[in-house]
């Protein structure tokens, strides 16, 4: 196994492209380089995945069905800075503009060549991994690895946990409703009583009071929660 197959090896893909002779074509390029790819063959699938499966990037193709895929890019960044290229049809440099503009992190142009589409993939990997490292007191985000640690002991989150940490970590102090965790976190509002986001805050609660990370996580009970350096 190569140096790049071994990295590509801990790299999961969404890949959301309508064309499903296109879609096999890049599956297995990509597989074939040591990536694993998630397929959805529309917009309102691949936002399903992106929450089910939390990637590290995202092929967007701008042609779906049933979104435009400027919106499905839209819709992607709320839920953090995930890499996005996007594979479009027309070389209008307007439209270009708009979709960089728009969350967009990267395009080509079909018909295109998967050595081109794998390097460009390289090259937004290798900006993550010198990702932003936020600190909270003891505690460490690091958004581009995705992990947390608190005095230097990672604490194993799942997907959805870390996403709740990314979140309230953007901004300490902060108090967040439910309702906007939700529609961060789940892309839109939760069935009325919902514990849902309970349940993930009282998970992560536990996790950080398992290595000694006390007081971080605050409840404003009727308002929401937020992550803050504790008093002493």
């Amino acid at each position: 196994m190569t140096a790049q197959s071994q990295h590509a090896s801990n790299v999961n893909i969404l890949l959301i492209e309508d064309d499903p002779e296109i879609a096999q074509l890049l599956k297995v390029e990509l597989g074939d380089a040591g990536y694993t790819v998630e397929w959805a063959s529309s917009g309102m699938e691949g936002l399903v995945s992106l929450r089910e499966k939390s990637p590290q990037l995202v092929i967007l193709d701008l042609g779906l069905p049933d979104m435009d895929g400027a919106e499905v890019a839209r819709r992607i960044k709320q839920h953090g800075d995930l890499p996005i290229i996007v594979l479009t049809a027309t070389d209008a440099v307007e439209r270009k503009v708009q979709l960089l503009l728009g969350g967009a992190d990267d395009y080509l142009t079909k018909p295109f060549h998967p050595a081109e589409l794998l390097a460009r993939i390289q090259v937004q990997l290798r900006k993550g991994e010198g990702g932003e490292v936020r600190r909270i007191g003891e505690l460490e985000v690091d958004v581009g690895a995705r992990r947390l640690r608190h005095k230097g002991v990672e604490i194993q989150l799942s997907p959805k946990e870390f996403a709740l940490m990314e979140l309230l970590s953007s901004r300490p102090g902060r108090v967040f409703s439910r309702d906007e965790i939700e529609r961060h976190i789940w892309g839109q509002p939760l069935k009325s009583g919902s514990n849902v986001v309970d349940v993930h805050i009282a998970n992560l609660r536990s996790k950080l009071r398992d290595v000694g990370a006390y007081g971080y996580l605050r409840t404003v009970r009727g308002v929401g929660y937020a992550l803050r350096q504790p008093k002493g």
